[in-house]
């Protein structure tokens, strides 16, 4: 236990776990709770349906400065539905995340210079308001908040973002 933490204040990376679970209602509150009866935090969370409909895939964002990921994993492997786990940190892997945002649109000319904004960063435009642009943007998390950083001048109404989602390239 006192390795763990060390091992977690050396090591203060984001690691993105995967875990394999049984897709079956109450498995995602089985794991929610392991997290809490056990302190950990989790940075972000996106789970979905695989190839296989009897099976589910968590991407799980730890940080490792507050919570050895090794430790995480264990900790997973010993709830009932869970399948298997892999820790896709230090393997090359393809990690992105999704983001929404509604950006503030007082004229016509702010309206192309967000669009123009868009196109540099490869979003989509969504919805058209009166108002407001909603953008659709993927990426990796530096790429995300880049673009808000600059969105954020024109004046961002809202943002929803996926968190992480990762597959190995093996």
């Amino acid at each position: 236990m006192l390795i763990d933490r060390i091992e977690a204040q050396k090591n203060p990376i984001k690691h993105t776990l995967v875990a394999l679970v049984e897709n079956k209602p109450g498995v995602l509150n089985r794991v929610a709770s392991l997290f809490r009866r056990r302190n950990f935090n989790i940075d972000s969370l996106s789970v979905g349906m695989t190839d296989d409909p009897t099976v589910s895939r968590m991407t799980i964002v730890v940080d490792a400065s507050k919570t050895s990921a090794s430790l995480v994993e264990r900790n997973l492997y010993k709830c009932v539905d869970v399948l298997d786990v892999h820790d896709l940190t230090n393997v090359p892997s393809v990690i992105r995340e999704m983001a929404l945002i509604k950006v503030n649109i007082a004229d016509t000319h702010k309206r192309s210079e967000v669009k123009q904004i868009a196109d540099m960063y490869e979003a989509r435009v969504v919805d058209v308001a009166n108002d407001s642009l909603m953008l659709e943007i993927t990426g990796t998390e530096d790429k995300i908040d880049a673009a808000l950083k600059i969105l954020s001048d024109y004046g961002i109404k809202e943002v929803v973002r996926t968190g992480r989602i990762a597959m190995a390239r093996r």
